[in-house]
């Protein structure tokens, strides 16, 4: 036995040495301190899904081949060009590759995965974190089918496609225009500039498998009533049989606390007698069983989580609508937040990468996060949740240009406040953001919804704002930030560089709707050594230390400190860190310096929280 050990932990070393040699970093661009933590053999080996955890799964992210051929080519090519390090985007120097695909190029993957047809019905699922954009899947040479959406998940259930030995061919083929194109891109432009960036092509999250029953649970929704005292669930069966039923376990640690039986699809509700509410000061999460039986037998089993929380309005003592968290007045702040990695751009280098940007923001003293124009990975909202800090949740924008931007609230322009999209355009975004909405759906710590930013691509806009607040009545819509101004949803929502304002109380303060200053700040500062270039770096307003940028900031906090009572209920800061050439950055792009102190920030912040509103 000692021997067999010994051999294959040669076996182990040897594979993790080959792999180390196959593949090295681009050189050239900044790196984050987690470089270093990279294991190429399996990187990102957390299980990716912490909302419908199982524990019959396999990780798929490591070395792969890659080929970029013409866009036309439709065939799973016969040579590779390389090695590519998954999930990082090809253009990453993460991903060993460091290339630009583009419209009129198709990005290929090709690996072989050690995995046997199951015995008996089972099942196995083959699973997407995100890939950007169009997604054609192939197992063993056949076409499994296409995915098209750059941020949203996705599966496929391979069973049939899988060969007899225990070995499996996976290949892909991915197609992305980025701005060529009328997806919804985000921040990716062909020619990065100011605030637009590198592109990112193809696999950019966790790749992974499940053994499932023929039977299986596929999804589940949990809505918090805090009014109610109880939780809302529901699950979604794949292959439900009649008389199939879904039992929801409520846990209070260990201690279950109450517990509802339905048949699939049908909703339920469990009472949660004395909730402890979630908040950024006490971020309470609850455990949740599933249970899937049949004929009293259990075929299937699933672990979730839920928190108690309510997001909504609140009017003041003066009339005007304040955003409310459990039902009580609270200032919301935070910084805008890009998601941006120098060394994996869409992609944390690691896990703990991934959380370090939430913890370094809470410490901050900022008790928000915009999550600006992208869908971040499931286990980035998970640890939102556990830390405690509320999210406003933008849908990645896309299809740009076409209409007026008319970023001064209330003024009636006759001009073309509402782009008019192409069929194929509209039918993109409403896909991916139905996607977003209920990927996302489970994670408490969003509390608002954003589905346009300034005039980006902005159409429909009364229309797509109503069918949001109506798809999820349990959180605000803040219909277009900063952008083309409608009177619809929860919120009104000026952007000002750089110092704060706020839409005028007396116009529009008792209008129905929560003032807000959606961003402002921008205030620059390059940090040589710790830059995306050596020069022509950029901010809204730049200045020449930390000395003088602190000061700066401490202005705007007392200017914003003194809108509050008037009426002003958030507030976001650009940004968290520098993005590329965009140097606003309160941290470098790198994630190894601070240009401000923690501490003195906190500090700051606090007084915004500690301003009373009647």
């Amino acid at each position: 036995m000692r021997i067999l050990f010994s051999c294959l932990a040669v076996v182990v070393l040897s594979v993790a040495a080959n792999a180390q040699s196959a593949w090295k970093i681009v050189p050239g661009k900044p790196q984050t301190p987690w470089v270093a933590d990279v294991n190429p053999v399996k990187p990102l080996p957390e299980y990716p899904r912490p909302q419908l955890k199982r524990a019959n799964w396999q990780n798929w992210n490591g070395l792969w081949k890659y080929a970029i051929t013409a866009a036309s080519e439709q065939n799973i090519p016969t040579s590779f060009q390389g090695d590519i390090l998954v999930p990082y985007p090809v253009e990453s120097a993460l991903s060993g590759v460091g290339k630009t695909v583009g419209k009129d190029q198709a990005l290929w993957y090709s690996t072989s995965i050690a995995l046997s047809k199951p015995s008996g019905t089972n099942q196995v699922i083959l699973n997407f974190g995100a890939v950007d954009w169009q997604c054609d899947v192939f197992v063993n040479g056949k076409k499994v089918g296409r995915h098209e959406g750059g941020f949203d998940p996705f599966s496929f259930n391979i069973t049939s496609y899988l060969g007899k030995g225990k070995q499996q061919a996976i290949a892909l083929r991915v197609w992305d225009p980025t701005d060529d194109g009328p997806q919804p891109r985000g921040k990716q432009v062909k020619k990065p500039e100011g605030i637009w960036y590198t592109p990112v092509t193809g696999i950019w999250q966790t790749v992974w498998t499940e053994v499932l029953p023929a039977t299986h649970i596929a999804s589940t929704k949990h809505t918090p009533d805090v009014d109610a005292s109880q939780l809302r669930v529901s699950a979604r069966i794949e292959g439900a049989q009649a008389g199939d039923i879904v039992k929801f376990v409520a846990l209070d640690g260990t201690q279950p606390i109450g517990e509802v039986t339905v048949p699939s699809g049908v909703d339920a509700d469990i009472k949660i007698e004395n909730a402890k509410l979630w908040s950024p000061a006490s971020p309470y999460l609850y455990n949740l069983k599933v249970y899937l039986y049949r004929a009293g037998k259990q075929i299937d089993y699933a672990e979730s989580y839920f928190a108690m929380r309510k997001s909504s309005l609140v009017k003041d003592a003066a009339g005007i609508n304040r955003m409310a968290l459990n039902n009580k007045i609270m200032f919301q702040y935070g910084p805008l937040d890009q998601g941006w990695w120098p060394d994996g751009l869409f992609t944390a280098p690691t896990d703990k990468a991934l959380l370090f940007d939430i913890v370094k923001t809470k410490e901050m003293g900022f008790n928000m996060i915009r999550k600006h124009i992208k869908l971040e990975p499931a286990r980035w909202y998970y640890y939102c949740d556990s830390v405690g800090i509320l999210v406003w949740q933008d849908m990645p924008s896309g299809d740009l240009g076409g209409n007026h931007w008319d970023m001064r609230s209330g003024q009636v322009s006759g001009q073309n406040r509402d782009k008019q999209r192409s069929a194929e355009s509209e039918g993109y975004y409403r896909k991916e953001w139905k996607a977003i909405m209920d990927a996302a759906h489970n994670f408490p710590s969003i509390v608002s919804w954003v589905p346009f930013n300034e005039a980006w691509g902005q159409f429909k806009t009364k229309e797509i704002t109503e069918w949001t607040m109506k798809y999820d009545p349990s959180r605000l819509v803040n219909s277009a930030s900063g952008g083309n101004f409608f009177y619809t949803g929860h919120i009104l929502d000026i952007h000002h560089y750089p110092d704060p304002q706020m839409p005028d109380p007396e116009v529009f303060g008792k209008s129905g709707q929560a003032l807000v200053l959606g961003e402002f700040g921008g205030f620059g500062l390059p940090v040589d050594g710790h830059t995306w270039q050596d020069k022509n770096n950029w901010g809204y307003q730049s200045f020449k230390n930390k000395e003088e940028l602190l000061q700066r900031y401490t202005r705007s906090m007392n200017d914003l400190k003194k809108l509050i009572p008037l009426g002003l209920s958030a507030a976001v800061y650009t940004q968290t860190t520098d993005v590329e050439i965009e140097t606003n950055g309160i941290l470098t792009y790198d994630r190894k310096v601070m240009k401000m102190p923690e501490q003195t920030l906190k500090q700051l912040h606090q007084q915004l929280y500690d301003v009373t509103v009647k």
